[in-house]
């Protein structure tokens, strides 16, 4: 009856070196172990297989036909571990090696090239892993450490996931949601929400969106959300798409789809150039922070050196404040 008992790996290492020098007591000097500690793993095995895999009555000891036909698919599962441990290693030391940043969708086009070029005018960066996605995802590869950094917008009225969890951040620069629309065939806004013509139709961020976290946090607290945008122009308000990504939000207003609070560095040359209006003042845009946070514990030199160089021309609380 095979044992269910876990093999071990080293079980396998004193069975290949028995096989090979033929005297128990050879195999445990080579393998640095006692004899009857080497005996208990060779027996252990045996009971894991399921039958005998030693013939100790022969002098020197020999393999049964059951061991002769396991040794080479041992051999080939070592080999193959081993192969297995090496890439595993050089995988570690590559991503070491190399600097990570997570970034949420807009700013990855807009903002960190132009902060990466800074960057390298002061230091030899080498390669570079960016991974854009929305902001919940960019949270979670720097909760799995899988990223040494996080770029992503910030408010003091939506803490995101690593502000609550304590991640030190460097405020890097600002911007500013503001809600556009489509222009109308008189070059005005197609949608005003202070003085609706119609019903208001809002592009709405997906609840993984950290745009979306904050547009909707200052909205209750000015008493702009949906609701409250159509009790205060008294027309009808309602959602009409939802997605998480600013540019596609862009896309949709472009279309005339309805109005998107987008951060105003993504639509500069849309409001140049007209195909966007202002669907609203002042009033309703929202002020960003652009922040860099990093991993708590010590990273690769090369990291800690950016995080040095940005607190340094950055010289700013490294934790949100108050509004």
């Amino acid at each position: 009856m095979v044992n269910n008992r876990p093999l071990e790996i080293r079980w396998i290492e004193d069975f290949l070196a028995l096989a090979e020098l033929g005297h128990f007591s050879r195999a445990a000097e080579a393998r640095s172990v006692a004899q009857p500690v080497l005996s208990r793993h060779i027996k252990a095995l045996e009971e894991w297989a399921g039958v005998p895999l030693v013939d100790r009555s022969a002098h020197p000891v020999a393999l049964t036909t059951a061991g002769h036909q396991l040794l080479p698919q041992v051999q080939s599962a070592l080999a193959s571990l081993e192969a297995a441990r090496i890439k595993a290693l050089a995988a570690h030391d590559e991503a070491n090696a190399s600097l990570r940043f997570a970034i949420t969708h807009a700013l990855s086009l807009h903002f960190f090239p132009h902060w990466l070029a800074e960057l390298e005018s002061r230091l030899r960066l080498g390669p570079i892993q960016t991974l854009s996605d929305h902001s919940r995802a960019c949270e979670d590869l720097m909760v799995q450490r899988r990223v040494q950094f996080m770029l992503a917008y910030a408010h003091p009225l939506a803490p995101g996931r690593l502000d609550e969890a304590g991640y030190d951040s460097v405020l890097l620069g600002e911007d500013r949601l503001v809600p556009v629309c489509a222009s109308n065939a008189q070059g005005g806004p197609l949608i005003e929400l202070d003085a609706p013509r119609g019903p208001l139709h809002l592009l709405q961020y997906s609840a993984e969106s950290g745009l979306g976290r904050i547009l909707q946090s200052v909205q209750r607290r000015n008493g702009w959300a949906p609701g409250g945008l159509g009790a205060r122009s008294g027309v009808a308000a309602s959602v009409v798409f939802t997605a998480h990504n600013a540019l596609l939000l862009k896309s949709m207003a472009l279309a005339g789809r309805g109005v998107a609070w987008l951060p105003a560095t993504t639509v500069t040359a849309e409001l140049e150039d007209g195909r966007l209006r202002p669907a609203g003042g002042a009033t309703h845009e929202i002020g960003l922070q652009i922040r860099l946070y990093r991993q708590g514990a010590m990273l690769m030199p090369l990291a800690e050196q950016i995080w040095s160089l940005v607190q340094t021309a950055h010289p700013v609380p490294s934790r949100q404040g108050a509004p």
